[in-house]
């Protein structure tokens, strides 16, 4: 865990609006797994930020987030589906090495 967060989270008073970062180490949690919650409605950042602009999250909402064993079931699931489908669309597209592959393979069959 990276050095700023874990002295963040051993603070006795936190700060009351934290970044994504800072939000994945209070719900431990990896923070490339936070846009993805974001996408998927689970979590919410404070104001209207832009879509690639950074996300803040207010510090008691994560706190009752971190004891909710329902939202981290949610949690859990939309992450898993997530990589699910993200692997499902690397298995049905194929790489450019094996295109060429199969290219080769083709070609050798024809001779």
């Amino acid at each position: 865990m990276n050095e700023d967060i874990e002295r963040l989270l051993n603070l006795r008073n936190p700060p009351q609006r934290l970044t994504a970062e800072e939000a994945a180490g209070r719900l431990g949690l990896s923070p490339h797994e936070i846009p993805i919650l974001v996408a998927r409605g689970l979590l919410k950042p404070l104001g209207h930020p832009a879509p690639n602009g950074p996300k803040h999250f207010l510090t008691a909402i994560l706190d009752d987030l971190k004891r909710d064993e329902k939202w981290h079931g949610k949690a859990s699931d939309a992450l898993q589906e997530y990589w699910r489908q993200k692997n499902a669309r690397k298995q049905d597209s194929p790489g450019k090495w094996q295109s060429s592959r199969l290219q080769t393979q083709t070609t050798d069959s024809e001779d």
